[in-house]
């Protein structure tokens, strides 16, 4: 999944909007306007860089004729190092600092917990899904940046694929009703249902799902629902994975394993923005 530039640009004015308002009080009341400068963003600890163009589109924002040259590639682990520098109005580089590293932080941090998933799993044949519970107003960016650390994207949002969780279900009159249902419905739509036990996924499977969601099921259980689907749906294991438990629930022989930390509980790359001024 990407984030195009009108989702970029949408993001960055909103973000400004929110830290600038009606202006930058301590830049104006300490920086000659006009003054320029150098910026070098630096990355402090391991991980995965991802943002850069939200980064840099924040920079553009407040001085269009800015200089960027970006010093590290996107989606590839790194130990640290110089990520990119900025060459332009100091009133600019200096309001734009907060936004951009805090865009940059956050989504190199998703990238981040999700690479270190992935390479968690190499080897087992499952892929690591990520979730909807990302942060509101900025789920394309978050779902690009699971991506770009090797995951896989579930659905977008609502309106593109049907997850029959348990409250549809118990509504609906069980899951095989359920599905049958979604099925009569949208026949052509991406459709998932959620079992919480081996009878309901024999009565997913029976009604002709294509794709079981296991919620919270042990190992065991796990296993016992891979050997009864035979390969009849794709199963996605689901329910408190850690990086301690993930290779185990992989290893099960599930195709896939949601992973809802990675966009609710990144922690934010560790960045720095060092400031140099230019003689006029």
């Amino acid at each position: 999944m990407t984030a195009n530039q009108e989702v970029t640009g949408d993001a960055v004015a909103r973000a400004l909007t929110e830290d600038v308002g009606a202006g930058d009080l301590t830049t104006a009341s300490t920086v000659p306007p006009q003054a320029r400068a150098r910026a070098r963003i630096t990355q402090k600890a391991p991980g995965v860089i991802f943002g850069l163009a939200l980064a840099e589109e924040t920079f553009r924002a407040l001085d269009p004729a800015v200089a960027i040259e970006r010093l590290s590639p996107e989606g590839e682990w790194r130990e640290g190092g110089p990520v990119f520098e900025v060459l332009g109005a100091a009133h600019a580089l200096l309001t734009a600092e907060r936004t951009a590293l805090n865009f940059l932080g956050r989504l190199s941090g998703v990238a981040t917990i999700t690479n270190r998933y992935v390479q968690a799993v190499e080897g087992t044949g499952a892929r690591i899904l990520d979730t909807r519970k990302t942060t509101p107003g900025l789920r394309l960016l978050e779902k690009a940046a699971v991506a770009a650390g090797g995951g896989t994207n579930h659905r977008a949002g609502l309106y593109d694929a049907i997850l029959i969780k348990e409250n549809h279900a118990a509504i609906a009159g069980g899951v095989g009703t359920a599905v049958r249902l979604a099925r009569a419905q949208s026949p052509d739509v991406p459709l998932e249902v959620e079992c919480r036990s081996l009878e309901e996924v024999h009565e997913a499977v029976a009604a002709g799902a294509p794709q079981i969601l296991l919620d919270n099921m042990s190992l065991n259980q796990l296993r016992a629902a891979v050997a009864r689907v035979a390969g009849r749906a794709s199963l996605e294991a689901s329910g408190g994975v850690t990086l301690e438990t993930v290779r185990d629930i992989a290893a099960t022989g599930v195709d896939f394993v949601s992973v809802g930390a990675l966009t609710h509980s990144a922690h934010a790359l560790d960045l720095s923005l060092i400031l140099e001024p230019l003689l006029s």
